[in-house]
C-alpha cells in the first residue's frame, strides 16, 4: 500500500519476498486517499506544521484497506508491530495495530532479524531479502524517516524493554545498560505513555 514516502526499495523488498514465499502481491495505492484527507482537513490543520498526525493518517488508512480484504474475502488481518515497537507505542492505533492475529508482538525487534537470519540459513538461500536485514529500518510516513529518529537502536532498545517491562529492574541498573540518563528516562517515558494510551484508547 504504498505512500508518497514509500522507498522504491520497499517495493522492490516485498515483491521479491512475496514471490520467494510463493505469497500473491496486491498493491492498492494510498496516495488519491492520502490527499482527499488531506485536503478534507486543510481548514482546521492551516498553518500547523506536519507532524505526526499526517503519519498516522497513512497508518490508519491501511488499516481500513486491510480490513475491507478481510470484510470481503474472510481474510484475517496480521498486525505487524513487534514487542519492541508496541512496548514504547512505535505504531498507530487503528493501522498498523490494527488485525486479528498479532504474530511477534512479544518478538523483539532484533530477535526478529535473528529468526530471519536463522530462517535464510535453514533455506540455504535468502527467502526474506538480505536488504531488510540490514537497511535501516523506517516507516516510511515522512520523507527520509527513521526509526532512530524517535528511538534509540533496537540493539540499544531490547535490553532496556527487557530490564524495565520483564524484570522490573532499578533505574540505576537500566542506565548501565548502554543508554545515556536522558536516553534511558525517554525509553521509559515512552513505554508508561504506551501503556496508557492503549488502555485509554488515545
Amino acid at each position: 500500500m504504498p505512500s508518497p514516502y514509500t522507498s522504491k526499495e520497499s517495493r522492490e523488498d516485498a515483491y521479491e519476498l512475496s514471490n520467494n514465499l510463493n505469497i500473491k502481491a496486491t498493491e492498492v495505492s494510498i496516495d488519491s486517499i492520502y490527499t482527499t484527507y488531506i485536503d478534507a482537513l486543510k481548514k482546521e490543520f492551516a498553518d500547523l506544521p506536519f507532524d505526526a498526525t499526517e503519519e498516522n493518517i497513512q497508518a490508519r488508512i491501511r488499516g481500513n484497506i486491510l480490513m475491507a480484504f478481510s470484510n470481503k474475502f474472510g481474510w484475517l488481518v496480521l498486525t505487524t508491530g513487534n514487542k519492541s515497537e508496541m512496548s514504547v507505542g512505535y505504531a498507530t492505533l487503528y493501522g498498523d495495530m490494527a488485525g486479528g492475529f498479532a504474530v511477534i508482538k512479544d518478538v523483539p525487534k532484533t530477535l526478529v532479524y535473528r529468526i530471519c537470519k536463522w530462517r535464510n540459513n535453514r533455506e540455504g538461500k535468502a527467502v526474506i531479502p538480505e536488504r531488510v536485514l540490514w537497511r535501516e529500518p523506517s516507516a516510511e510516513l515522512r520523507s527520509d524517516q527513521k526509526d532512530t529518529d524517535t528511538l534509540p537502536p533496537y540493539e540499544v532498545l531490547d535490553p532496556i524493554l527487557k530490564a524495565y517491562v520483564e524484570e522490573d529492574k532499578s533505574f540505576d541498573v537500566i542506565v548501565n545498560l548502554g543508554c545515556d540518563t536522558e536516553c534511558a528516562k525517554k525509553v521509559i517515558k515512552m513505554i508508561d505513555t504506551s501503556v496508557y494510551n492503549i488502555v485509554t484508547g488515545k
